[in-house]
């Protein structure tokens, strides 16, 4: 009886989290087809439906909303950030993991110190850097930030790297294949799911990114920016009576790329993580 009270007591704490969760995100996805442009807080469900926000947003550009050029904005420096920082973890998991070397350990606790430094301690600092070599308001910037230090987030995929067995690098080795062949035709094969969580976790931070975004492109000229700056300006006191439908459309249409891309690599992404985290 016990059991059976405690298992309605939890499911009911779950029922209550997931409608405190999904209620917003209903909310923003019905708003965005209302037909009312400003916060409508008297109805829930629009009075009104139309297309209409969707189609401003993506086919009528003006001052204000310049959708389409934020969205390549963020996919450029998104995409570019993704495939050089994936490239830098994978050769620095490689190193530590399959590699032996003076000074290895030292290196691994050195940078472990270093990410328990949270990023926006060095906004400042790199902002200041960047202006001295005039790469503010520049996508190369942000590419060249957004990667630089990425290589220091290797832990989890060294862990993965761990659970393949040395025998089969010793058995390519005594093949005489090179250090460079073992990586690319034994390692990086069986490193699959936690090369597609990498890649993820790598196009996710300028995906979503605000704060250093909004940092570095301050030209004030709006069609430099990114989504997530472009949204926020539409809710100004003097715009979100006239955007806030939009805004909602806009945050659906940041999201559908995202969404595609989890439900295509779930099984990849699931499997990274849990094999990541069998050894560090």
């Amino acid at each position: 009886m016990k059991k059976t009270i405690g298992s309605i007591v939890k499911h009911i704490v779950l029922l209550v989290l997931a409608a405190i969760w999904l209620v917003p995100i209903i909310w923003l996805v019905v708003t965005s087809f209302s037909g009312y442009k400003g916060i409508n807080t008297a109805h829930f469900f629009p009075t009104s439906w139309s297309m209409d926000n969707f189609v401003q947003l993506l086919t009528r550009p003006d001052s204000v909303v310049q959708y389409v050029s934020w969205f390549k904005n963020t996919l450029i420096i998104a995409v570019f950030t993704c495939i050089i920082s994936t490239i830098f973890v994978i050769m620095v998991s490689y190193a530590m993991s399959c590699m032996r070397f003076n000074g290895r350990k030292q290196i691994m606790s050195a940078s472990l110190i270093l990410n328990m430094f949270p990023g926006p301690l060095l906004m400042i600092a790199i902002y200041f850097i960047l202006k001295m070599l005039g790469l503010t308001n520049s996508h190369f910037g942000m590419i060249i930030v957004y990667s630089a230090g990425s290589g220091l987030g290797f832990l989890i995929m060294k862990g993965f790297m761990d659970t393949i067995p040395m025998s089969l690098k010793e058995a390519a080795r005594l093949e005489g294949a090179s250090e460079a062949k073992i990586f690319t035709k034994v390692i990086l094969p069986l490193c699959k799911p936690i090369v597609v969580y990498q890649v993820i976790s790598s196009f996710l931070i300028p995906w979503g990114d605000f704060v250093f975004a909004k940092l570095m492109l301050n030209s004030g000229v709006s069609k430099d920016w990114t989504v997530a700056i472009g949204l926020y300006n539409m809710l100004e006191k003097s715009l979100v009576n006239k955007y806030f439908s939009v805004f909602c459309a806009g945050g659906i249409v940041v999201a559908i790329p995202i969404s595609i891309l989890f439900v295509i690599m779930q099984k990849y992404y699931v499997e990274g993580v849990t094999g990541g985290s069998v050894k560090g």
